[in-house]
């Protein structure tokens, strides 16, 4: 097979790049591994270290730039490859980058699945579960759960409702890294052949080790947790694609401690929330937010107790954050026009008084 249907070289990619028609000189690759401003990227013949051109380094939007898992067009210069140019995107993983309250991080592109990990011990959190299945859908791609650690837990059905109780439609998978339990039962219905999978989660809840053992190979680095924290020292430091034994691609993340909401929608009005939408149909107004209207009927749920509270809880939480993200990027659209009308009249000023 083509090394690039390998990595899930498919049709949509195909025309795109036929559509194109960009010459025999740029060729396709796909991005597998982003260390700096080195860019590993699987081509036809084989893994290629390239850099960014020019043009991309200096002239094109953050949010734009190349990602692990994107398609690019790259031009041959000796032993390496430049990047000039990046393919249409499927979809992309985002999130409010760190500690910025008005920029979009890209964490990765063209994902089909996104296993959300967690460890059934003190890591586990319901509501940060959520966080990761709302940002995961909002991007358009197909969340998992999967619940490692399921040796340290007598009963895992209780974990199950918990999940269930969201009302959303998603699989959820109970593993152990440590004793192997479960991990064939999640190879086989999980990941894909030919699918690009995600694996996100905080530090210590074993991505890395999961996917060492589904890939058969030491390939990503563990350390121990520490004893004090019980948290992973950080290991994985860049997002890398591989190959797992059955054919599916996963991507290993950093650890992250935050996994901020960047959502373009409006969450009442998303199709994030089945289990609001369920009462959200008999609201006395069409647009009602759920947040202190009058005749709200998912209001009415909640102090009735018809509606999980934890359900509403995040839902308050999460359009509580995302207002305040869509604020500050208008802010910083108002303070960049201001700033571009400030610096056009300093100029004229100049022009007239030369």
């Amino acid at each position: 097979m083509n090394l690039l249907y390998q990595f899930g070289w498919n049709d949509f990619y195909n025309n795109q790049y036929i559509n194109s028609n960009p010459g025999s000189d740029f060729k396709p690759g796909r991005v597998i591994s982003l260390q700096g401003l080195k860019y590993h990227v699987v081509t036809r013949n084989g893994e290629l270290e390239c850099e960014l051109s020019g043009k991309l380094l200096y002239g094109t939007d953050p949010e734009l730039l190349p990602r692990v898992g994107d398609w690019v067009y790259y031009l041959d210069y000796e032993s390496m490859g430049y990047i000039v140019d990046i393919f249409t995107r499927q979809n992309a993983l985002s999130r409010r980058a760190s500690g910025n309250k008005t920029e979009r991080q890209v964490i990765a592109a063209n994902i089909d699945y996104a296993l959300v990990i967690q460890g059934l011990d003190r890591d586990f959190n319901i509501m940060r579960i959520d966080r990761y299945l709302v940002q995961i859908m909002a991007c358009g791609i197909a969340p998992v759960v999967v619940l490692n650690k399921a040796d340290l837990v007598e009963d895992v059905e209780p974990y199950r409702m918990e999940i269930a109780r969201l009302g959303r439609d998603c699989p959820v998978y109970f593993c152990s890294a440590y004793s192997g339990s479960g991990l064939d039962e999640l190879k086989s219905g999980a990941l894909k052949p030919l699918k690009t999978h995600i694996f996100v989660g905080s530090s210590g809840v074993g991505k890395s080790s999961i996917i060492n053992l589904l890939t058969g190979d030491q390939q990503l680095k563990t350390n121990s947790l520490s004893h004090a924290t019980n948290k992973g020292r950080h290991t994985t430091t860049t997002r890398d694609l591989f190959v797992a034994s059955n054919g599916s691609l996963v991507i290993d993340t950093p650890g992250m401690r935050e996994f901020g909401m960047a959502l373009d929608d409006d969450l009442a009005e998303s199709g994030l929330f089945p289990e609001i939408e369920k009462y959200a149909k008999d609201c006395r107004y069409a647009d009602c937010r759920h947040l202190v209207e009058e005749g709200c009927a998912v209001i009415r749920a909640y102090e009735s107790g018809a509606l999980d509270p934890k359900v509403y809880t995040s839902y308050l939480k999460l359009v509580k954050e995302q207002q305040h993200f869509e604020i500050r990027v208008e802010d910083k659209k108002r303070l960049g026009k201001q700033f571009g009308k400030m610096v056009r009249e300093v100029k004229a000023f100049k022009e007239k008084n030369k």
